[in-house]
């Protein structure tokens, strides 16, 4: 499974209802008005707002007309904010939806959240499928809960792009593998496409079910739509937990250069006709397949590269520009490993040992620094990356004694609460490693951010 920039797990912190201020900037327009955290916008221009949508939609002028609840006397007071061309209202909101969350109604075969393990958090098992969501933050959704008047508003607010799972074209296929409102993701989807929305899609490729013909009539259908600008191929993933699937393309490196092979064609055509790929294989095929990843010009720019779509080759093309133009700060990190008497070791999880391990290598040419890429036991299955690796297992495999380490942990283990899937905390985590003689720090995995990292570490 593919690397990920960020764990995009939900919070523990409860959705609110309403469009509730966060923070407001000092001497914007928003503070002069008399806006505070805490308080809530009831109306944009007489407009309830019901998301960040409405509230840029309607507030898209110079000025604009607020009504404000604040919740210390329980009085609602109207003001008029004005502002300077270019300058920002200065309001932040707790959440980009002011009305809740749009749920899921499908019933995929492949949902991660029906493998999870039976003592997941409550809000680990959300299942969002909010069209919102795709616009504002490029989550992937179905649109079989979207109604006829939110497909128009898509079309009429110009929410493009969007990011669309597609899996199947076939009807018999599609109900398959989503349930009974298949159908009606597909007839929002050329909707939007009518309306010219462009659309990032996806396919999450389950062996036997929607690969080999089925997959080969996906592309053929998304080859006629140039709307779909591009159109990831993810492979399925499963845990231990899974009642359904047992194996993947993780582990059958022949049916993964099968579909390798079956996709070339159409990105050949679409390099000959439009100058991009287009149509992409996550990261993971490859690295299933035993073959080396594509180059960066194939990627057309990254633009799914939060779907795994490229991030290998991101992270060793950035590897070696590191080695171009830092050469003297790589230096620098092995000579001060030497002076402390450090051994150094970026934790990740197995998808990405080896590539990580170029970087490694970099950092420390006399061997001082390596990979500890942890075995995920907690989910099982073929779960390999290193946004779901949690506090247990992370702890029973790195060594009791870590006297004379630097171990550098991977922010996207972590969510927004600083929390990792099983419920442990950034903070005990790395009480924990120091308890047994570590130097422990948190990073971004990519080249530039763990050099960065290392240099601030090793200074002190």
């Amino acid at each position: 499974m593919a690397e990920q920039k960020r764990a995009d797990y939900a919070s523990t912190r409860p959705q609110t209802d309403g469009a509730w201020v966060a923070a407001v900037e000092e001497g914007s327009p928003a503070w002069e008005a008399g806006i505070e955290p805490g308080m809530r916008v009831v109306s944009v221009n007489g407009v309830e707002p019901r998301d960040l949508i409405d509230w840029r939609w309607e507030a898209d002028g110079g000025t604009c007309d607020l009504e404000v609840f604040d919740p210390r006397d329980g009085t609602t007071t109207p003001c008029t904010l004005e502002r300077e061309p270019g300058q920002d209202w200065g309001v932040d909101f707790t959440d980009v939806l002011f009305d809740g969350i749009r749920t899921c109604v499908n019933a995929c075969q492949f949902c991660f959240m029906t493998m999870l393990p039976p003592e997941a958090r409550a809000s680990l098992t959300l299942r969002d499928d909010d069209y919102r969501l795709s616009f504002l933050q490029g989550n992937f959704v179905t649109l079989t809960n979207v109604s006829d008047e939110e497909a128009e508003r898509i079309v009429t607010c110009g929410l493009s792009p969007m990011n669309v799972s597609i899996h199947a074209i076939t009807p018999e296929v599609r109900r398959s593998l989503i349930g009974r409102h298949a159908d009606r993701g597909i007839e929002v989807l050329e909707r939007l496409l009518a309306g010219g929305i462009e659309v990032h899609a996806q396919i999450v490729l389950c062996p036997g079910i929607n690969d080999g013909a089925e997959l080969a009539a996906t592309l053929d259908w998304a080859e006629a739509r140039p709307g779909i600008t591009s159109l990831a191929v993810v492979p399925l993933g499963y845990t231990k937990h899974s009642r359904r699937f047992n194996r993947s393309y993780s582990d059958d490196p022949e049916a993964a250069r099968e579909v390798v092979r079956l996709i070339e064609p159409y990105q050949r055509r679409a390099r000959e006709a439009l100058g991009i790929t287009r149509f992409q294989l996550s990261d993971e095929f490859y690295v299933a397949a035993r073959l080396e990843v594509p180059p960066a010009e194939t990627y057309d720019g990254y633009p799914q590269f939060y779907d795994g779509i490229g991030m290998l080759r991101s992270f060793l093309d950035e590897a070696s520009l590191v080695a171009r133009e830092r050469p003297g700060d790589l230096a620098l990190v092995d000579e001060r490993l030497g002076e402390k008497g450090l051994r150094l070791t970026l934790v990740c999880g197995e998808a990405a040992a080896e590539t990580i391990d170029v970087f490694a290598r970099l950092l420390s040419p006399s061997g001082r620094a390596s990979v500890t890429a942890i075995r995920n036991d907690y989910f099982g299955g073929d779960v390999n990356v290193t946004g779901l690796i949690v506090s247990e297992d992370l702890l029973a495999q790195l060594p009791k004694d870590l006297n004379g380490m630097l171990v550098v942990l991977p922010e996207v283990m972590f969510n927004f609460d600083k929390l990792t899937l099983d419920g442990d905390t950034q903070e005990r985590i790395l009480d924990e490693l120091e308890r047994r003689g570590a130097r422990a720090i948190v990073s971004v995995t990519s080249p530039t951010d763990y050099l960065d990292a290392l240099l601030a570490a090793l200074s002190s």
